[in-house]
Protein backbone atom coordinates (compact mmCIF):
# COMPACT_ATOMS: atom_id res chain seq x y z
CA UNK A 1 0.00 0.00 0.00
CA UNK A 2 2.08 2.87 -1.27
CA UNK A 3 1.41 6.38 -0.04
CA UNK A 4 -0.75 5.31 2.91
CA UNK A 5 -3.79 4.50 0.77
CA UNK A 6 -6.00 1.55 1.52
CA UNK A 7 -7.91 -0.58 -0.99
CA UNK A 8 -10.97 1.72 -0.88
CA UNK A 9 -8.91 4.76 -1.95
CA UNK A 10 -9.25 6.67 1.35
CA UNK A 11 -6.37 7.56 3.59
CA UNK A 12 -5.50 5.58 6.68
CA UNK A 13 -5.24 7.65 9.82
CA UNK A 14 -1.74 8.19 11.13
CA UNK A 15 -0.82 5.76 13.86
CA UNK A 16 0.03 8.61 16.25
CA UNK A 17 -3.49 10.07 16.17
CA UNK A 18 -5.45 8.74 19.11
CA UNK A 19 -9.03 9.82 19.81
CA UNK A 20 -9.94 9.65 23.47
CA UNK A 21 -13.45 9.44 24.86
CA UNK A 22 -13.20 13.12 25.82
CA UNK A 23 -12.11 14.03 22.30
CA UNK A 24 -15.07 12.18 20.84
CA UNK A 25 -17.38 13.99 23.27
CA UNK A 26 -15.97 17.33 22.08
CA UNK A 27 -16.44 16.33 18.43
CA UNK A 28 -20.01 15.25 19.12
CA UNK A 29 -20.73 18.45 21.06
CA UNK A 30 -19.34 20.53 18.19
CA UNK A 31 -21.56 18.65 15.72
CA UNK A 32 -24.66 19.17 17.88
CA UNK A 33 -23.91 22.88 18.31
CA UNK A 34 -23.33 23.24 14.58
CA UNK A 35 -26.68 21.59 13.81
CA UNK A 36 -28.39 23.86 16.34
CA UNK A 37 -26.72 26.91 14.78
CA UNK A 38 -28.03 25.92 11.34
CA UNK A 39 -31.54 25.56 12.81
CA UNK A 40 -31.26 29.03 14.37
CA UNK A 41 -30.08 30.51 11.07
CA UNK A 42 -33.07 28.99 9.27
CA UNK A 43 -35.43 30.31 11.95
CA UNK A 44 -33.83 33.76 11.60
CA UNK A 45 -34.50 33.77 7.86
CA UNK A 46 -38.15 32.91 8.47
CA UNK A 47 -38.58 35.66 11.08
CA UNK A 48 -36.84 38.22 8.87
CA UNK A 49 -39.22 37.29 6.03
CA UNK A 50 -42.13 37.69 8.47
CA UNK A 51 -40.96 41.23 9.29
CA UNK A 52 -40.70 42.01 5.58
CA UNK A 53 -44.28 40.80 5.09
CA UNK A 54 -45.49 42.92 8.01
CA UNK A 55 -43.71 45.96 6.59
CA UNK A 56 -45.28 45.33 3.18
CA UNK A 57 -48.71 45.12 4.85
CA UNK A 58 -48.07 48.44 6.64
CA UNK A 59 -47.10 50.04 3.32
CA UNK A 60 -50.29 48.78 1.70
CA UNK A 61 -52.41 50.11 4.58
CA UNK A 62 -50.98 53.57 4.13
CA UNK A 63 -52.74 53.71 0.75
CA UNK A 64 -56.21 53.06 2.22
CA UNK A 65 -58.86 55.49 3.40
CA UNK A 66 -59.28 55.98 7.15
CA UNK A 67 -62.85 54.72 7.23
CA UNK A 68 -62.23 51.35 5.58
CA UNK A 69 -62.71 48.13 7.56
CA UNK A 70 -59.80 45.72 7.27
CA UNK A 71 -60.01 41.95 7.74
CA UNK A 72 -57.32 41.00 10.27
CA UNK A 73 -56.32 37.37 10.81
CA UNK A 74 -56.37 36.29 14.46
CA UNK A 75 -55.91 32.58 15.14
CA UNK A 76 -58.21 30.79 12.73
CA UNK A 77 -60.60 33.65 11.98
CA UNK A 78 -60.64 37.08 10.43
CA UNK A 79 -62.05 40.05 12.31
CA UNK A 80 -62.82 43.41 10.77
CA UNK A 81 -61.19 46.36 12.41
CA UNK A 82 -60.45 49.95 11.57
CA UNK A 83 -57.25 51.17 9.95
CA UNK A 84 -55.70 52.62 13.11
CA UNK A 85 -56.19 49.43 15.14
CA UNK A 86 -54.82 47.29 12.30
CA UNK A 87 -51.74 49.49 11.98
CA UNK A 88 -51.20 49.23 15.73
CA UNK A 89 -51.55 45.42 15.61
CA UNK A 90 -49.02 45.21 12.77
CA UNK A 91 -46.53 47.44 14.61
CA UNK A 92 -46.87 45.27 17.74
CA UNK A 93 -46.33 42.13 15.64
CA UNK A 94 -43.20 43.68 14.08
CA UNK A 95 -41.80 44.60 17.51
CA UNK A 96 -42.46 41.06 18.76
CA UNK A 97 -40.65 39.58 15.74
CA UNK A 98 -37.72 41.97 16.23
CA UNK A 99 -37.42 40.86 19.87
CA UNK A 100 -37.49 37.21 18.78
CA UNK A 101 -34.76 37.95 16.21
CA UNK A 102 -32.59 39.62 18.85
CA UNK A 103 -32.91 36.55 21.09
CA UNK A 104 -32.00 34.22 18.21
CA UNK A 105 -29.03 36.38 17.22
CA UNK A 106 -27.82 36.27 20.82
CA UNK A 107 -28.16 32.47 20.87
CA UNK A 108 -26.21 32.27 17.59
CA UNK A 109 -23.43 34.43 19.01
CA UNK A 110 -23.22 32.27 22.15
CA UNK A 111 -23.05 29.09 20.05
CA UNK A 112 -20.33 30.57 17.83
CA UNK A 113 -18.20 31.34 20.90
CA UNK A 114 -18.63 27.80 22.22
CA UNK A 115 -17.93 26.29 18.81
CA UNK A 116 -14.84 28.45 18.39
CA UNK A 117 -13.48 27.19 21.72
CA UNK A 118 -14.15 23.57 20.75
CA UNK A 119 -12.62 24.15 17.31
CA UNK A 120 -9.47 25.58 18.85
CA UNK A 121 -9.10 22.60 21.19
CA UNK A 122 -9.76 20.03 18.47
CA UNK A 123 -7.51 21.62 15.84
CA UNK A 124 -4.76 21.96 18.47
CA UNK A 125 -4.87 18.21 19.04
CA UNK A 126 -5.71 16.85 15.58
CA UNK A 127 -4.49 19.57 13.21
CA UNK A 128 -5.21 18.65 9.60
CA UNK A 129 -6.62 15.25 10.60
CA UNK A 130 -9.97 16.86 11.40
CA UNK A 131 -12.20 19.16 9.37
CA UNK A 132 -14.71 21.26 11.30
CA UNK A 133 -15.44 23.75 8.54
CA UNK A 134 -18.95 23.96 7.07
CA UNK A 135 -19.32 22.80 3.50
CA UNK A 136 -20.08 25.52 0.98
CA UNK A 137 -23.53 25.25 -0.60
Amino acid sequence: MAGGKNAQGGFQPDSDVHITYEDQQKINKFARQNAKLEDYKEELKIKQNDIKSLEDACDELSLLDDDVKIPYHIGEIFVEQDLEKTQKCLEEAKEKKKAEIMILESKCADLKVLMSELKTQLYAKFGSHINLEAEEE
